[in-house]
């Protein structure tokens, strides 16, 4: 009888390298070494490498050899769909069975359970927020953990609040790791960590952990940060450039609101012949993954991206990067420019910097952040529940944003303070203590990190340097073919912005329609009124002239926006374009003015505008109101609900109204306003809100 003899982890490493990347295909520095660990009962292994290097690489040879000694599947815990996709992909080509529980394919999720438990899945590729659902964790989970063959943890500087892309969620793995069987071998990757978050990481998966850590240079890449530019002319600029960069590529925004306006101003000066597209995580799964593939396919020049394009996403021939607006951290920095030149000799990245970056990175430092008195608020509503909360009704109960609520939720989880059920949410019982020195750290070293993007969008030393500096790569030395070290911009990106082009991407901006969503539920809390807004109160369908710190509108922003002063001629028109297109169903009959942040005439002046090109009848409605600088929702709508109530409306018994309104964040003003308009005996209103400012 002959014996069989097992692979050995270098006969497997040739054989899955071979596949992946064809004959000859050999394994780089580290990886033999992290392979050699992971052949060990309950190793735990950080890799922290360039991106582009291969650490997935690592993860499909282990799982091959580890399968081929007949150990369990592989669980990989990895943040994006579009990640998993790719990841999908890559396992294939590997001559693996990958399969992804997520919740763009639950209708699988029967069929690939069933496929686990007759062990014909090799790997599992599932979210840090699918491991903090309850129904997972006792359908799936409880089945697996014991019986895993290896634990992957990709993009790991997650899991440290100390990162620069935190996911409460991702502590849940530490959980995982405790229920593991002790021999099951734990590998965790990530191109992004410093010296920092790499101790933080190792000391939640334990005192034995291995960290291998190569250099982070990446010699394919050149990077280049431009003069500083004003909004507009980042945009006129990538609009003038686009044609001038090599291959296809991503051009990165920090806001939603920036990628949609600059992929619009693209589009309009090239229509299909440099096709582009705009990217966020608002899109659907389906919609982001076509666009992913319509870019891996060249069918695309650039996908105007915020950082939801980012980890993980693999196209080997990505040509460039561009940033319109400096990322807030050199960690997030590297992390996306690390999508280009991962199979080429060269790629270009350029950094287009402007004063008004700083305030972006402000609220990204402090946005995860929580405030003791927002989590005492809702640990009190929970308190007092007899039953399991909806985030709806704790949206609701608190006054606190949804979006706050839920990240509230899921910290006060990871410290089992809260727990979900299939139900909803309730609280432990468990004590929770504000720890306020840790916080200030997490802020402290947030903004030590916007002060050394300041020092590379001011070039004060060689641009790769100071990235690799960074992240604590002991192997940091000078590039020489930065824009730093060169002296000089590369000459693709050399020129400025032309003056006909800016002219007319603030011309083509100015015609976008921005639909302002009436608010379909009343607040509850302090308000009083919960539920749905009945019809007969609730506002039309409105527009907002001015959306956030829209680029087209910088002169209004710092003009009579911030200082009241009659409106620009622009903005005349731009409201009388906009009422010339909105296709209501009966036309205004009346038009009512209302200041709610101190602009009486700025709309004093549209009001008469509108009023004497559409020869309507028109109104100022003189309400004064205070709300504190910390108000709730609910608080703030009470105000203006009170501020309503003291002030007599103008006659609208009968009328359609158009309300202008200067500026809001919350639209509590108009929907307020709107119920008390319909309440005097309004048919309609129908608000214009000159300017709605970030946070609404």
């Amino acid at each position: 009888m002959t014996s069989v003899t097992a692979p050995t982890i270098e006969t497997t490493a040739d054989e899955v390298l071979c596949v992946l990347a064809g004959p000859g295909a050999r394994l780089r520095d580290g990886q033999l070494e992290a392979l050699q660990a992971l052949t060990q009962p309950g190793a735990r292994v950080l890799v922290v490498q360039a991106t582009g290097w291969g650490k997935s690489a690592v993860y499909w040879i282990a799982t091959s050899w580890l399968r081929a000694q007949g150990r369990g599947p592989t669980l990989v815990i990895s943040p994006l769909l579009s990640l998993m996709r790719d990841q999908v992909a890559a396992a294939a080509r590997a001559g693996l069975r990958a399969a992804t529980l997520n919740s763009s394919n639950i209708g699988d999720w029967q069929q690939i359970e069933a496929a686990l438990a007759a062990g014909e899945i090799d790997v599992l590729l599932v979210s840090p927020e699918r491991l903090a659902n309850p129904t997972f964790g006792a359908r799936v989970m409880e089945q697996l953990t014991g019986a895993l063959g290896l634990v992957v943890v990709d993009e790991a500087h997650s899991v440290s609040d100390w990162g620069h892309d935190f996911r409460p969620d991702y502590r849940r793995v530490t959980d995982v790791l405790r229920r593991l069987n002790p021999e099951t071998p734990v590998l965790a990757t990530t191109a992004t960590a410093n010296a920092r978050v790499v101790d933080d990481i190792a000391a939640q998966f334990g005192d034995s952990t291995l960290v291998l850590r190569g250099p982070l240079a990446r010699a394919s890449l050149q990077l280049a940060v431009l003069p500083q530019l004003d909004p507009l002319q980042r945009f006129a600029w990538v609009v003038d450039h686009l044609p001038r960069l090599p291959g296809s590529g991503i051009v990165y925004t920090l806001t939603v609101a920036d990628a949609e306006r600059l992929a619009e101003a693209l589009r309009s000066r090239y229509g299909d012949e440099l096709p582009v597209a705009a990217y966020t995580g608002q899109l659907d799964s389906d919609r982001r993954e076509a666009l992913e593939e319509d870019l891996r396919a060249n069918r695309v020049k650039a996908l105007v991206a915020t950082s939801a394009l980012g980890m993980g996403y693999d196209k080997p021939d990505l040509g460039f990067v561009i940033h319109v607006g400096a990322p807030p951290s050199p960690v997030s920095c590297y992390q996306q420019v690390g999508r280009a030149g991962r199979a080429i000799d060269h790629a270009l990245v350029a950094l287009l910097p402007s004063a008004g970056d700083d305030g972006v990175w402000d609220y990204f430092a402090t946005a995860t952040i929580p405030k003791e008195r927002e989590v005492r608020r809702l640990l009190d509503t929970l308190g007092t529940a007899e039953d399991t909360m909806s985030v709806p009704q704790l949206e609701a109960e608190t006054g606190l944003r949804r979006t706050k609520v839920e990240l509230l939720l899921k910290q006060l989880a990871v410290d089992g303070v809260t727990e979900r059920s299939p139900d909803g949410w309730r609280a432990t019982g468990r004590t929770w203590k504000f720890d306020q020195d840790h916080y200030d750290g997490v802020l402290a070293v947030r903004r030590r990190e916007a002060d050394i993007m300041r020092r590379y969008t001011g070039g004060e030393q060689c641009l790769m340097q100071l990235l690799q500096e960074s992240l604590d790569d002991p192997q940091a030395a000078p590039c020489g073919r930065c824009s730093v070290c060169l002296g000089a911009l590369p000459e693709p990106l050399g020129a400025g912005a032309q003056p006909e082009t800016i002219a007319g991407v603030r011309r083509v901006l100015r015609t976008e329609q921005h639909v302002l969503d009436p608010r379909k539920m009343w607040p509850g809390g302090r308000f009083g009124r919960r539920g749905r807004i009945p019809p007969a109160e609730a506002a039309d369908e409105g527009r907002v002239i001015v959306h956030a710190n829209a680029v087209e509108w910088a002169d209004l922003l710092t003009g009579a926006l911030r200082q009241d002063g009659p409106p620009p001629p622009d903005l005349v028109e731009a409201c009388v374009r906009t009422l010339a297109r909105w296709g209501w169903a009966e036309r205004p009959s009346l038009i009512v003015g209302l200041s709610a942040t101190g602009h009486p005439q700025l709309v004093g002046g549209v009001v008469d505008a509108l009023g004497s090109a559409g020869r309507l009848p028109t109104a100022i409605w003189q309400v004064g109101v205070s709300t504190p600088e910390d108000a709730t929702s609910a608080t703030e709508a009470a105000c203006w609900r009170d501020a309503f109530a003291a002030a007599a409306p103008p006659e609208v018994a009968g009328a359609v109204v158009l309300l202008v309104v200067d500026q809001s964040s919350s639209g509590w003003v108009t929907t307020l306003a709107a119920a008390a308009l319909r309440n005097a005996g309004a048919q309609a209103v129908l608000p214009l809100l000159l300017h709605r400012n970030i946070g609404g």
